[in-house]
């Protein structure tokens, strides 16, 4: 085996004491380029990760159903269904963000109006998200919600976000489970940064957001348009109770 100028590895076959050949040259095989072989071995362990995660997963599932250690079963359960979605290997088609967002005023409570749930946020109620921004430019997230019902045990998670575009600030990374961070992208803000939506290039999830817990029924109905010229199947949005009176 040897490796030529160009970076690419040629196999060697002794077919005889004085002969050696070129196995590459025997199946006319094109040389591939070294950077193509490290992008398909990345790719395979992506896919490898993803259906590990996705078997643990309904193994934990199913532990929870029978184990007397419920909880902790339970948690483990949503850590691997987080890790499945940001290792999820799906095509992507690129999503545009808006062109700018004041982080300053992007930060504070948004209660959740609308969305395509994960699946921690199924059955959620008087869901709200609240960022802070933290001093070493991340932004400290705290997501609540009742479980089944208003008066549903509270549900706490502390993602951590990651601006990863300082010039629109409308693409960010979160991060739930170290060191995985899901696509987290700004595509719809208005211009008093009171309602925005938050997409992801594979159209998976989506969150419709206000900073207060209803929106006039005409300005849903456009943000559900909007959603549907961007690729997402409107179908699978499901609004979120809210009620706090």
């Amino acid at each position: 085996m040897t490796w030529h100028n160009n970076a690419t590895m040629v196999i060697y076959r002794k077919t005889s004491d004085d002969e050696w050949l070129n196995t590459n040259d025997v199946h006319n095989q094109h040389h591939v380029p070294y950077h193509n072989r490290i992008t398909t071995i990345f790719s395979f362990a992506l896919t490898s990760i993803g259906f590990a995660a996705a078997r643990i997963t309904r193994l934990l599932v199913t532990m929870a159903t029978c184990s007397p250690m419920k909880i902790i079963v339970r948690s483990l359960a949503t850590t691997f269904a987080l890790v499945l979605a940001g290792c999820s290997t799906t095509p992507e088609q690129s999503m545009n963000t808006v062109d700018y967002v004041d982080v300053d005023r992007f930060m504070g409570d948004w209660y959740v109006i609308a969305n395509i749930p994960t699946a921690l946020e199924k059955g959620a109620h008087n869901a709200v998200e609240s960022y802070r921004l933290a001093n070493d430019g991340t932004i400290e997230t705290v997501f609540t919600f009742r479980k089944g019902a208003f008066d549903g045990p509270e549900k706490r998670y502390t993602p951590r976000g990651f601006i990863k575009n300082s010039e629109s600030n409308a693409e960010w990374r979160m991060r739930f489970v170290w060191p995985f961070k899901a696509e987290y992208l700004v595509i719809y803000l208005n211009d008093d940064y009171t309602t925005t939506v938050v997409g992801r290039s594979k159209r998976d999830y989506v969150w419709i957001m206000s900073r207060t817990p209803e929106i006039a029924t005409t300005e849903y109905d456009s943000i559900l348009s909007f959603l549907g010229e961007q690729g997402y199947d409107t179908g699978l949005i499901r609004r979120v109770p809210q009620r706090w009176n």
